[in-house]
């Protein structure tokens, strides 16, 4: 049921934005409910909330019109859906998703208050929070590359800052995979 309520949802998100209620009839609300704070690890079952609670109603915002506002103001406060690309493999935080214009954007959770479960590669997530156009130096970037096991020598290949999309969250619901 929660796999065909999802793959609805999903598709209805296609079309432009949605809205969930908070009530029983929320695909979300059984999941467990993670504290922030707490290094996740890897988990058997990655699915759950994680950080701030996004109870309430859930206005999905169409990720081509969060990327647009970006470009256009800078900044969007957002609550997004995708799939997770890659994920911090120390601790779980960051992770990245990929972005309708064919960039992949870096998630980060605000203060570092809660990670996600570093086996969470692949899943689906909303993400609630503030999405930001940066200019990445060169020494967080190889940061990055290093939290994601890269050679020594990919990691001396930066040597450039890079533009880019990057989100804060300040809470996250990983539904199980479809």
């Amino acid at each position: 049921m929660k796999k065909i309520t999802f793959r609805f949802m999903l598709t209805l998100l296609v079309g432009g934005t949605i809205a969930c209620s908070s009530n029983s009839d929320q695909p979300y609300a059984d999941l467990p409910s993670y504290e922030m704070g707490e290094v996740v690890g890897k988990l058997e079952s990655v699915a759950g909330k994680y950080g701030e609670s996004l109870d309430g109603k859930l206005l999905l915002t169409h990720l081509p019109y969060f990327v647009n506002q970006i470009e256009e103001e800078g900044s969007a406060e957002a609550i997004i859906q995708g799939e997770i690309k890659e994920v911090c493999t120390s601790k779980g935080c960051w992770l990245s998703m990929d972005l309708p214009n064919g960039e992949s954007m870096r998630v980060t959770f605000k203060d570092y208050g809660f990670f996600v479960p570093t086996n969470s590669q692949g899943f689906p997530i909303i993400l609630k929070g503030v999405g930001t156009r940066v200019e990445t130096d060169v020494e967080t970037l190889r940061h990055y590359a290093e939290d994601q096991g890269k050679s020594q020598e990919e990691i001396d290949a930066i040597t450039e800052p890079k533009s880019e999309i990057t989100f804060e969250a300040v809470g996250v619901i990983i539904p199980e995979k479809a």
